[in-house]
C-alpha cells in the first residue's frame, strides 16, 4: 500500500533523521519486537538504510497512515488513512472534546492537554506548584482540579506552552513503552516537570490501553504515535520559527548598515572573515 499524500504529515521529511528514532520505534515495536501487522521492517529499503529512517521517510508516513484503521479496512481503502482523521480516532477514544472542522494543530492541543489534565489527580501540592510555576499557569490554588482547570485555559495559548506540553507528554509515554526519552539538556525550563509526570503519564497510557478493544484500529499503536507526531510537529515549528526571527534580524541589521553607508565591500570582508 502506498502512502496518500497528507498534508499534516508532510513536515516529518524535515524531521532530523535521530528525531524520527521514537516514532519508528512506536510502530515496529520496541528493541525489533516486530508487531504482527506492521509491513515496514520487511521492506528492502528499511532493511538496507535502517536506522536512517530520511531513506525510507515514506514507509514510516504509510505505516503510521495504514495503522489508522483495521488491516481488513485498508484492504477496501487501498491504503490507510489520513493522520486528521487517525487523531480525530483517537480523540474519541481518549474522550477528548473537539470539533471535526478544528485544525489539526488545535486538536493536537487538546489531546495533549487532556492528557495532561487527567494525570494530575493524585499529584501532591508541592508538585502541582512546581507544575505550575514550570508551565507558567494562572492559579495560585495548587489542588488537582484548578490546576487542571488552569490547564485547560491554555488551549490556544503560546506556541512555546505548547511545545512544553508536547515535550512532557511525549517523553512520559516514550518512557512508559521503554523507548528511553528525550535530552533533559533540551529541557532544562521543564526537567523538574517532565520528572514530576514521567510515572502518572505512563500509568495514564497504561491504563487506557489496557481498556481499549483489540479489534478495530490499532489504538495501541496510533495513540502514542499520535502524541509522538504532535510533539515533533512543535520541534519542526519552533525550529522553523526561530530561523525566520533569525533571518528577519539579520536583515534588518543589514538594512541598518546600508542605510548608514556600509558598502559591499565591507560585508565581503565580514563574510571572507567568518568563513577565514
Amino acid at each position: 500500500m502506498a502512502y496518500k499524500y497528507d498534508q499534516d504529515l508532510e513536515f516529518l521529511r524535515k524531521m532530523r533523521s535521530n528525531e524520527l528514532n521514537e516514532l519508528v520505534e512506536i510502530l515496529k515495536g520496541k528493541g525489533g519486537n516486530n508487531r504482527i501487522s506492521e509491513e515496514m521492517t520487511g521492506n528492502k529499503l528499511f532493511k538496507r538504510y535502517y536506522p536512517n529512517h530520511k531513506k525510507y521517510i515514506n514507509l514510516i508516513l504509510e505505516e503510521l497512515q495504514c495503522y489508522g484503521g483495521n488491516t481488513f479496512a485498508n484492504i477496501f481503502r487501498d491504503g490507510g488513512v489520513l493522520y486528521k482523521k487517525i487523531l480525530c480516532n483517537v480523540c474519541d477514544k481518549m474522550k477528548v472534546k473537539y470539533n471535526k472542522s478544528q485544525d489539526v494543530r488545535y486538536i493536537e492541543d487538546l489531546l495533549l492537554t487532556k492528557i495532561l489534565s487527567d494525570t494530575l489527580k493524585n499529584i501532591k501540592a508541592e508538585d502541582l506548584k512546581t507544575i505550575s510555576k514550570d508551565l507558567k499557569l494562572k492559579t495560585t490554588d495548587f489542588t488537582p482540579n484548578v490546576v487542571a482547570a488552569a490547564l485547560q485555559a491554555t488551549v490556544r495559548g503560546s506556541g512555546f506552552l505548547f511545545y512544553k506540553k508536547s515535550v512532557i507528554v511525549a517523553n512520559g509515554v516514550a518512557n512508559s513503552l521503554g523507548i528511553g526519552g528525550f535530552s533533559l539538556a533540551t529541557n532544562a525550563t521543564i526537567t523538574k516537570t517532565i520528572g514530576i509526570l514521567a510515572g502518572p503519564i505512563g500509568w495514564f497510557l497504561v491504563a487506557a490501553l489496557t481498556s481499549l478493544s483489540i479489534a478495530g484500529p490499532a489504538y495501541r499503536v496510533t495513540i502514542p504515535a499520535v502524541i509522538q507526531v504532535a510533539f515533533l510537529r512543535q520541534v519542526y515549528l519552533k525550529r522553523r520559527n526561530n530561523a525566520i526571527i533569525r533571518c528577519l534580524i539579520y536583515s534588518a541589521i543589514i538594512g541598518v548598515l546600508y542605510y548608514y553607508g556600509f558598502t559591499d565591500s565591507f560585508f565581503e570582508w565580514i563574510y571572507n572573515w567568518w568563513n577565514g
